[in-house]
């Protein structure tokens, strides 16, 4: 399982990853594994606003939907257009061309209470 040392986690099996003060994110390698193939990534809410835990938009697999929660407040400043036609690309590769969102945050005290990898990976029993 990819975990991969350099960015942050979420219980809710999300990937951050930190540049300044936008931060990148997407769905971890273990969460594309449990999804299973996906066919849907819908992401409504560019150019707002949210808060921390807020649903910013949804996965959709061949089995089940799944709500996105937002890591970190902030404005959604980008979202990966790429996967409108090519949603697999979560599966192929999460960590790269499968990432979802950026974010310009709006609380850098919040990147402190994200989970380190192993953290992360203690939460998923690797």
């Amino acid at each position: 399982m990819n975990i991969p040392s350099e960015l942050k986690y979420t219980k809710d099996h999300e990937w951050v990853k930190i540049d300044g003060d936008i931060a990148t994110v997407g769905i971890t390698d273990f969460a594309q594994g449990e999804l299973g193939d996906i066919v849907y990534v819908e992401v409504e809410t560019l150019d707002e606003t949210l808060d921390k835990d807020e649903v910013f938009g949804t996965v959709e697999a061949v089995k089940t939907v799944s709500d996105l929660f937002l890591p970190l407040s902030g404005e959604i400043v980008e979202f990966n257009e790429s996967l409108e036609d090519e949603p697999e690309k979560v599966n192929a590769d999460p960590y790269g061309d499968g990432w979802m969102i950026k974010i310009k945050m709006s609380d850098l005290s919040q990147v402190d209470e994200l989970m380190s990898d192993s953290d992360y990976k203690d939460l998923i029993g690797g």
